[in-house]
C-alpha cells in the first residue's frame, strides 16, 4: 500500500519549531506521514520528534550523523521514502515561514502538474520581516536564474514544494551536487528537462520567529555561481536510467 502523501522536514536546532509544526500538519492532513530529517541537532530535536512519534504513529525520524547541508538532508530523505510509494512528497521548512495551509493548494494543482512551488514572486514580492537587501537579493537571483537557465520559474530559490513521485524517481538524485538554495535551483532544472509540468502557486513568507536562519549571502553566491554550470549539463545527466523517463 502506498502513502497518499508524505510531508519532509529537514531540520538542525528547531526543537521550539518541531513541537508546534508536527500537531497542526497532522490536524490539517491526517492521512499525511510526516519525515523529519534531523542532522544530529545538539538541541535534541531528533530525541523530541521519537517521543512526539509515540504519539503520532505517522511521524518518523531520519536521523543523520552531521549537518551537511539542507540539499543532503532532502536527497537522503528521499532516498528512504520513495521504497514507501509516496503518490506526492512535499517538502518544506519547520520554522513556520511555509504556511502549512498552503499544503492544500499543492494537492490540488498536483492533479494536473507534477512540481508545484510554492513562490514568494508570482504575484509580486511576499515576503514578510526580511531586510530590504535580502528581498532585493532574493528577487533579483531568480531573475538571474531565469535567464541563465531559460526556466519560467518565478520563484526558484524557494523551499516549499510538492513533487509526484515519479518525480523523484526519474531524477538521478545522485547527480545533484547543490546544496542550500542551489539546491532548490537544481531540482527545479532537473524536472524542468526532464520534461514534467511545473506551476507555481502564491505564498506569503514569514521569516522564522523562533531559532537562527541558516541561510546567508555566501550560500546564496554560491548558488548563483552554480547556475552558471546548469546550462552545461545534458538532460541525460538527470535522468535515473533505473526509472526511464516517459512523456507526461
Amino acid at each position: 500500500m502506498s502513502i497518499p502523501l508524505a510531508i519532509v522536514i529537514p531540520t538542525y536546532n528547531e526543537r521550539e519549531n518541531i513541537k508546534l509544526l508536527v500537531p497542526r500538519l497532522f490536524q490539517l492532513y491526517p492521512k499525511a506521514h510526516i519525515f523529519v530529517a534531523d542532522d544530529n541537532s545538539p538541541d535534541k530535536t531528533g530525541d523530541l520528534v521519537e517521543k512526539l512519534g509515540k504519539k503520532y504513529p505517522k511521524l518518523h525520524l531520519i536521523r543523520r550523523q552531521k549537518k551537511e547541508g539542507i540539499g543532503r538532508a532532502y536527497i537522503y530523505a528521499f532516498k528512504q521514502i520513495l521504497p514507501l510509494k509516496p503518490n506526492l512528497v512535499v517538502q518544506m521548512d519547520a520554522d513556520f515561514s511555509h504556511d502549512p495551509l498552503i499544503i492544500k493548494d499543492m494537492l490540488a494543482l498536483s492533479k494536473k502538474h507534477q512540481v508545484v512551488l510554492g513562490s514568494r514572486y508570482i504575484t509580486g514580492i511576499s515576503v514578510i520581516n526580511w531586510a530590504l537587501g535580502r528581498v532585493l537579493l532574493s528577487y533579483f537571483a531568480n531573475v538571474y536564474v531565469r535567464r541563465i537557465t531559460g526556466m519560467k520559474i518565478m520563484d526558484s530559490t524557494g523551499g516549499f514544494k510538492c513533487f509526484h513521485r515519479k518525480v523523484l524517481e526519474s531524477i538521478n538524485l545522485d547527480r545533484i551536487g547543490s546544496d542550500g538554495y542551489s539546491f532548490q535551483i537544481e531540482m527545479n532544472y532537473a524536472a524542468w528537462r526532464l520534461g514534467f509540468k511545473i506551476v507555481e502557486t502564491p505564498i506569503i513568507f514569514v521569516d522564522r520567529q523562533k531559532g537562527v536562519s541558516k541561510m546567508s549571502r555566501k550560500i546564496i553566491f554560491e548558488a548563483l555561481f552554480k547556475v552558471l554550470t546548469l546550462p552545461l549539463r545534458r538532460t541525460l545527466t538527470y535522468s535515473n536510467k533505473a526509472n526511464p523517463i516517459k512523456k507526461h
